[in-house]
């Protein structure tokens, strides 16, 4: 399947470890529960490592999401090249981040900072790049490319592992299996899913019990160009019902997991609260910016100027930290304070 913004262009510490607010921050800009601006924050973006540096048990030969099996036998020098970085990240969360020589521009946080970056002018992989670095596997999926690159990289003799491009909540504990597999450290892997799970039904419940839902609209925009309202299958939308909330663009009717925002669009979803990205919401001016959106100001959302942005690498990337993302969000929305 497709990644989220490939869609878009087409269209336009332990197991037992319990992520708490305490871990989470909110800035809010507004009044009231209901009114103004609320940036959801996870204070620590650094993976979490299940264990210390385990050692891999290789070779294994696993089934690539391309279809290709492949078998890794060394796990010393690993690459990752993922729109999301949610690779980088499963592998930090594996353990085994001293491991990584290279990574995509979305491993943002600060641990993989120091990391080589093999995608520095955006999401374009270079063959010549990786292979400098000497990789001994490469994980990767179809979110990036070109796919002449990774081609080039198997022709070469390097492991190249593809993973499920799809990022929603469902997949998540599936991701880090798959992961843990390929680098020969399953056990990890199964402590992993299970404390990441604990986590995500943690947050959940931090939604408040006995209210009507809240009508939540995930807007996608980079500029005026792009302002998209997303649909059923966007990956936003199982955050949404995970947050005890109802996903506005699939209440309304839409069938598409992203369609452009036109006032009726907007008019017919009426959401209670707008979902965004910060750096979306910043490319198109802020809460002013959004108000001149065709049908924005109509909604009870844009009446309110009720939103909340979450950082562009951390809202969708459905990896280990998906609970952490999930009280941050629980708080933005349901507890906002003043500052």
């Amino acid at each position: 399947m497709r990644s989220l913004l490939s869609r878009l262009v087409v269209v336009a510490a332990s197991a037992a470890t319990v992520v708490s607010l305490a871990a989470c921050t909110s800035v809010t800009t507004g009044d009231t529960e209901q009114h103004g601006q609320t940036t959801a924050v996870v204070a620590d973006t650094d993976p979490r490592p299940i264990a210390d540096a385990p050692a891999p048990q290789l070779p294994v030969t696993v089934r690539s999401f391309d279809g290709v099996d492949v078998t890794v036998t060394n796990a010393s020098r690993i690459v990752t090249a993922d729109r999301y970085g949610t690779l980088t990240e499963t592998v930090f969360a594996l353990g085994l981040g001293d491991n990584v020589v290279g990574r995509d521009t979305a491993s943002a946080f600060p641990a993989a900072k120091d990391i080589p970056n093999i995608t520095p002018g955006g999401q374009s992989l270079s063959a010549e790049a990786i292979l400098n670095l000497a990789p001994t596997v490469v994980l990767t999926d179809t979110s990036i490319g070109p796919k002449s690159v990774q081609e080039q990289l198997r022709a070469a003799g390097v492991p190249v592992v593809y993973f499920d491009p799809t990022r929603t909540l469902a997949g998540v504990s599936g991701q880090i299996t798959a992961v843990a597999a390929a680098l020969g450290v399953p056990q990890q892997g199964e402590q992993l899913v299970a404390r990441t799970g604990q986590e995500i039904a943690n947050a959940k419940a931090l939604v408040p019990s006995g209210s009507d839902a809240l009508k939540i609209a995930f807007l996608y925009m980079r500029g005026p160009s792009i302002t998209m309202l997303a649909g059923p299958g966007s990956g936003a939308d199982s955050l949404i019902q995970a947050l005890g909330a109802t996903d506005a663009g699939t209440a309304s009717g839409l069938t598409s997991e992203f369609v452009p925002i036109t006032s009726e669009a907007m008019i017919a979803a009426a959401p209670d609260v707008m979902l965004m990205m910060t750096g979306g919401l910043q490319s198109i001016g802020g809460i002013d910016g959004l108000e001149k959106v065709q049908g924005i100001a109509q909604t009870p959302a844009g009446q309110n100027k009720r939103v909340v942005d979450m950082a562009d690498t951390m809202l969708l990337s459905f990896g280990s930290n998906t609970g952490q993302v999930l009280a941050a969000l629980a708080e933005a929305i349901y507890h906002p304070t003043a500052e």
